[in-house]
């Protein structure tokens, strides 16, 4: 039977989720004015605020006994201490040993990986690094998907401030308009290709690639290319066997996994464009909020409390969704990282009794910049049909007009969404505006907003290298803990492994023998059947 089935604390949550669904979160804030005191958290610097989630003091009590009775304690100190917490495919999750925690025994691996990073990203910034031709490294193209995509491109665009370095740019999709488009205004002369792949299997990356390097022989000769490329990988031999030069190949360690490393040699292209004193300052901003994580009591622990309210949400109350909005131009990719981050750690059935989980796991992660969707999808968390929790990502700093208003922004929309307008509201608000009382009758349907939408804010520091290692750290660490009380292993990816197989079969050019029929159809359409 699952863990969680198994707890005193679970049967109260469900009893308790039938009884919240009865109360609009209006009135939970009309009835106790020190709500936003008792459900938010501080700590250096940052504010989460959960008092508009569908929650009582009972309920967060409940939640806490929960993570008591799964030791969720025993969890982090296992994931701290490097232990075997990917059961699946037995190892470890040090991720947060590459950012500058004990690694144990592994110490030395995370040293030679950072000695090496340094080593180039010095050699690029200093323009010390010349070409086939010898002239000078200008651009940087960073070829990778997934894990090794969008954590440095994450990063690249929040720090784009601190951006003083060679032009970087990042090519994910296999589709050929994403290298030409990246290639418009580089030289082969000036240009490296940075090939980030952990396995050095994956297809889009080495297929475009395999185009990187044409058109580098294309320009240079092919003698040339070989100078021209970098790899990321655990598999430095292959990458070699492609022509990467064999100093070049930079290591990444098996026990990092994709999505959890932005910390490591994948931010080659990151550290080339912002410098290592800056890269350095994130990881330490990581640093800080594991030692926040690994140290802080259950019921002050950021982390901790983050993951126990979307647990809430999401298994608990069983919302299908959520929506993360950051009211920051440049945490504008966020939402796309977290999509990863989330969806493949915690997008699993299977726990670790080998049961399927009986209660609904991940959600659905989706968003974007706040102020730019205030004008395009939030109409639905207005006035449609669902209940879709949303995380509010907030910035402070910024002390001209424009920066004061995006921050409004966000406490309007939180507070509206949550409170809404009743008919009655509306009708009053019709009334003032001039209308009549048959005209504001027939409109006041149409005007009123169910609100009862629950919400996160994250009140975060001024974005900064320090500032988005610890946003970053707060999501991996909230997800760990979801997954925890999931009991599923948030650190391997099966399904997706299985896709990539599906497509390395349909890519040899032979339809497996069980295939579909729509695949069999689709399959000869592209091939030129016009049917």
């Amino acid at each position: 039977m699952n863990l969680l089935m198994q707890t005193s604390a679970w049967p109260a949550l469900r009893s308790k989720a039938i009884q919240l669904s009865r109360v609009h979160l209006r009135n939970f804030f009309e009835q106790d004015k020190g709500r936003f005191a008792r459900f938010s958290a501080r700590y250096d610097g940052w504010l989460l605020d959960y008092s508009k989630q569908r929650i009582d003091d009972e309920t967060v009590t409940l939640l806490i006994a929960l993570a008591r009775e799964l030791d969720l304690a025993s969890g982090i100190r296992a994931l701290a201490a490097g232990e075997e917490i990917n059961f699946t495919e037995r190892r470890a999750a040090l991720h947060m040993a590459m950012r500058g925690r004990d690694g144990g025994s592994h110490s030395e691996v995370v040293r030679d990986c950072r000695a090496a990073l340094e080593h180039w990203v010095r050699q690029i910034r200093n323009r010390e690094l010349l070409g086939a031709t010898g002239q000078t490294i200008t651009h940087v193209i960073n070829l990778g998907i997934g894990g090794s995509d969008l954590g440095p491109r994450l990063a690249m665009e929040a720090l784009e401030p601190q951006v003083d370095g060679p032009v970087v740019k990042f090519v994910a999709n296999l589709d050929p308009a994403a290298l030409h488009l990246a290639l418009r205004d580089c030289k082969p002369a000036h240009t490296v290709f940075i090939i980030s792949s952990k396995s050095f299997t994956t297809q889009e990356t080495l297929a475009n690639a395999k185009a990187a390097m044409e058109w580098l022989a294309d320009g240079l000769g092919s003698a040339a290319v070989g100078q021209h490329l970098f790899a990321v990988t655990n598999r430095p031999a292959a990458a070699q066997e492609l022509g990467v030069p064999a100093q070049r190949c930079l290591f990444l360690p098996e026990w990092v996994g994709g999505r959890y490393s932005v910390w490591s040699s994948i931010s080659l292209p990151l550290a080339c464009a912002i410098g290592m004193q800056a890269f350095g300052e994130m990881l330490d901003g990581a640093r800080a909020m594991d030692e926040h994580f690994t140290s802080a009591p259950l019921d002050r622990n950021l982390p901790v409390l983050f993951g126990l309210v979307d647990f809430w949400n999401a298994s608990g109350l069983g919302l299908e969704t959520l929506a993360v909005l950051p009211y920051s131009h440049l945490l504008r990719s966020l939402p796309a990282y977290l999509q990863q981050l989330e969806m493949e750690s915690n997008g699993k059935r299977c726990t670790s009794t080998g049961d399927l989980s009986r209660v609904p796991t991940s959600p659905v992660v989706w968003g974007g910049s706040g102020i730019v969707g205030q004008h395009a999808y939030h109409q639905q968390l207005y006035q449609g049909t669902r209940m879709m929790p949303m995380h509010f990502i907030v910035s402070r700093g910024g002390d001209d007009e424009r920066s004061r208003m995006v921050q409004l922004n966000a406490l309007a929309q939180s507070a509206a969404l949550m409170r809404g307008k009743t008919r009655d509201e509306a009708m009053e608000e019709l009334r003032n505006a001039g209308l009549s009382e048959q005209e504001a009758t027939r409109l006041a349907p149409h005007v009123a907003c169910p609100g009862n939408q629950p919400s996160t804010t994250v009140l975060m520091p001024p974005v900064s290298p320090r500032a988005l290692g610890q946003l970053i750290a707060l999501y991996e660490h909230k997800v760990f803990v979801q997954g925890w009380l999931l009991g599923i292993n948030s650190f391997d990816q099966y399904g997706v492994e299985y896709g990539k197989q599906m497509a390395r079969a349909l890519a040899s050019g032979r339809l497996p023998a069980d295939a579909d029929a729509s695949t069999r159809g689709l399959f000869a359409a592209i091939d030129g059947d016009q049917g």
